[in-house]
């Protein structure tokens, strides 16, 4: 007799599947004709892919046009400006041009009709398209789709939409900050005007001569970084190295239908092997 402890006892087990051996053995057949059914039925997805390096975020016109900076603009970006690419193409801007682009409401068949129509959008949106870190700070973006062309296009689209979302981003802020930068210059202007007019009158007034040289100094420094702004909101740059192009697959990425078929039927298995113990169970309680 073996004994493992606890009272198990193996010729117990042996018992259980012979009494049951031909019920086990039809749903296994079963479980395995329809797992097998089932993973054809499934419609199948392909896997589109494309990978960028985020290029720093310090602005191109200091890495060019300032003298004090010594910043090229060749860099990778760092692990912030990684951060900052995958907050962007996971951001509802992006989404929103995506499904207007590529008209996603009626490719994933939701009716305009339907009240849930925006929520099952999203939800669509965010199983079929991925974005994550790569090991060496790169940023994937991965897309599932039914047809094969339209997942390369998509992911290829967010690439290339990732430089018109930061360029708006950076003409918004370049233009507000031009706007502040502006209007300190004309109070700076004033005030060298009226210094100018006070040192007419008086000559001698060497603190005005002096007020007035720091203040045409600050005037220059300030025109200078106006000239840097007037570059970031006019040039339209990319602030990505992109490394791969997403090319349509020729192979599926899902469903695995080997997957389905062994956890289908090992699934239906164990509910049977559960369900016969629970009832020889009562019959002893009884």
């Amino acid at each position: 007799m073996n004994d493992f402890g606890n009272g198990y006892k193996i010729e117990n087990t042996v018992g259980f599947f012979k009494r049951h051996w031909k019920l086990l053995t039809i749903v296994t057949v079963v479980a395995l004709a329809i797992s097998i059914v089932a993973s054809f039925l499934v419609t199948p997805r392909f896997k589109s892919s494309v990978v960028i390096f985020p290029t720093s975020s310090n602005r191109l016109s200091k890495a060019i046009l300032a003298d004090r900076y010594s910043l090229d603009y060749m860099d990778y970006g760092i692990e912030r400006d990684c951060e900052y690419a995958i907050q962007i193409l996971s951001s509802q801007s992006m989404e929103d041009d995506v499904c207007r682009r590529f008209n996603l409401m009626e490719h994933y068949g939701i009716s305009d009709d339907d009240p849930q129509k925006m929520f099952k959008l999203h939800e669509n949106y965010r199983s079929n398209v991925g974005v994550r870190r790569t090991e060496f700070l790169g940023v994937e973006v991965s897309v599932l789709d039914v047809d094969a062309q339209w997942a390369a296009d998509i992911a290829n689209y967010m690439a290339a939409n990732y430089d018109t979302i930061c360029s708006r981003i950076q003409k918004d802020r370049a233009r507000d900050a031009y706007s502040i930068m502006n209007d300190v210059c004309s109070e700076i202007e004033n005030d060298i005007r009226a210094l100018n007019d006070t040192l007419k009158k008086d000559k001698s007034r060497y603190d005005v001569t002096e007020l007035i040289g720091n203040k045409t100094k600050e005037l220059a420094e300030l025109q200078s970084r106006m000239s840097q702004t007037k570059v970031d909101m006019s040039r339209q740059v990319s602030y990505k190295f992109w490394l791969d192009q997403a090319s349509p697959a020729d192979k599926k990425a899902y469903p695995k239908r080997s997957v389905i078929v062994l956890l289908g039927t090992l699934g239906a298995l164990a509910i049977c092997i559960l369900v016969l113990l629970i009832a020889e169970r009562r019959k002893l309680e009884d």
